[in-house]
């Protein structure tokens, strides 16, 4: 049972983590592989609104999805969005990414490879790591202009559709925490945390919404 202070808490960084960009034609969307089909969904929604002409989809598999996705994130976002209407054409897999690190790093060097000029990326995430997504990349790419985008949906709606309150909010606050410690370690770059999203974060690690956090020193997952 989720208590009112921790799902106010979560809602909290629910809110943080959304980047409000407008949505604007880019050169390319790449869509960040996780357990969560929803972010292929968005992106062929986003192809079809003519939004961009290609699609990178990347990423490998992860212990929340190698039983869901044994072919990999990327593959299966593949199959998804070819069955919502966009040509396989449109689309590039990239499958080897295994954090969000690399599905930067990994789906440059797809697109460089395949001479794709890009000025501009849509980053399509889950709704709640928009803000470590953007951030990610505004390091490992900084000649884009990243305009960041998720299934736009609440926290209670998003819980409904995963079916895991818990699980949900482990996430939420691993995402939070990565915010706050890897731009010091070079991952990212640094944003300013506001004292209650830090005070919210705090609460729910204290209260045992640990699963997905990391010790200071870790490769960027």
């Amino acid at each position: 049972m989720i208590s009112a202070q921790a799902w106010a808490d979560a809602e909290r960084l629910w809110d943080f983590q959304q980047m409000g960009h407008e949505l604007r034609p880019c050169s390319v969307a790449i869509g960040l592989g996780s357990h969560d089909l929803g972010v292929a969904d968005t992106t062929a929604d986003l192809y079809h609104r003519g939004m961009m002409p290609l699609i990178v989809f990347t990423g490998a598999t992860s212990r929340t999805t190698r039983d869901r996705m044994p072919r990999g994130e990327a593959e299966h976002y593949r199959e998804r969005a070819m069955e919502l209407g966009v040509p396989a054409e449109a689309i590039l897999v990239e499958p080897r990414a295994r954090n969000t690190g690399e599905n930067i790093r990994f789906s440059r060097e797809l697109l460089e490879g395949q001479q794709v000029i890009v000025s501009s990326a849509l980053l399509v995430s889950k709704p709640y790591e928009e803000r470590r997504a953007y951030a990610t990349a505004r390091k490992l790419w900084p000649e884009v202009e990243w305009v960041s985008a998720s299934t736009p949906m609440t926290l209670a709606d998003y819980v409904e559709t995963i079916g895991n309150a818990s699980f949900v909010i482990d996430m939420l606050v691993g995402a939070q925490q990565r915010l706050m410690i890897y731009p010091h370690q070079g991952f990212m770059i640094a944003q300013r945390v506001p004292d209650d999203v830090v005070s919210a974060y705090e609460r729910l690690r204290d209260a045992g919404f640990i699963s997905r956090l990391v010790p200071d020193k870790v490769e960027n997952t």
